[in-house]
């Protein structure tokens, strides 16, 4: 039996292991995925080989230690500079982002969107800035500090922080690519400022899955189309499935996923 896992901190709440638990069976796959709680970013290599691994997907806040520790990178992880999804080769690790594709994935249906804002500049906001840069969309990036801010420019979104954001700018999505909200009741920017963008916008949505966050209430209390992480997770993680093993997805097998991923831990 191959065996797969999640490493994240934390990582008790992820349904990654019954969404491709599900899939495997679907398939007829010989294969387990588990959920590693991983403490220390620097020790995701040492983890995943000794562990004897075929694959694993990578959470916050890992993406970027991912990508440090594997010995080669698939293009898409290259420019972003964050992998969530690790391929044992013989001992080596080949390193993939599926983050990206599985978020435009998830906005697919979403129409008149051309401006767009992304709170937080880690490892998942990198994914859809450069994902959606390359779909020609107008990208902003807003975070707390500095951090990350030639990686964006970089690749032509404008950057600001909580102190230097124009008030007067306004989006038709707005994205939150942070963990607030994922443990606690925190906001991914001053609420003021939330607040205001919201209003304004066509459509919200938290890369957080599964529960109701206090950005999408936000959303909620002002009418706007929102909606969670779950579809971003799915077809990442579908992305992933196929590469693990060496398949490709049908309908059947998307969907045996989406049911995994909805049934109660």
């Amino acid at each position: 039996m191959k065996k797969f896992t999640i490493f994240g901190n934390p990582v008790s709440h992820s349904k990654s292991p019954q969404m491709h638990n599900a899939g495997f069976k679907t398939l007829g796959f010989d294969g387990e995925y588990s959920k590693t709680h991983l403490e220390n970013g620097d020790d995701i290599k040492k983890v995943f080989l000794e562990g004897g691994f075929s694959g694993a997907n990578i959470t916050v806040p890992h993406k970027e230690y991912a990508y440090r520790y594997a010995d080669s990178l698939d293009p898409l992880a290259k420019k972003i500079g964050a992998v969530n999804t690790y391929i044992n080769d013989d001992g080596k690790i080949k390193g993939y982002n599926t983050d990206a594709f599985g978020f435009y994935k998830s906005i697919e249906k979403f129409e008149d969107v051309n401006s767009i804002l992304i709170l937080g500049a880690g490892g998942t906001a990198k994914s859809i800035a450069v994902i959606l840069k390359e779909k020609n969309f107008d990208v902003t990036v807003l975070n707390r500090s500095e951090n990350s801010k030639d990686f964006f420019i970089g690749f032509g979104c404008e950057f600001y922080n909580f102190d230097n954001f124009p008030k007067e700018k306004r989006f038709d999505l707005i994205v939150n690519s942070t963990s607030a909200g994922l443990s606690d009741q925190n906001y991914p920017a001053p609420l003021e400022l939330l607040e205001s963008l919201i209003k304004d916008s066509k459509y919200a949505v938290d890369c957080i899955y599964g529960k109701m966050t206090p950005f999408l209430e936000l959303a909620k209390k002002h009418f706007k189309i929102y909606k969670d992480g779950e579809d971003m997770l799915l077809f990442q993680g579908v992305i992933a499935f196929e590469l693990f093993t060496n398949t490709k997805a049908n309908q059947k097998l998307i969907q045996s996923m989406r049911e995994g991923l909805k049934k109660i831990d």
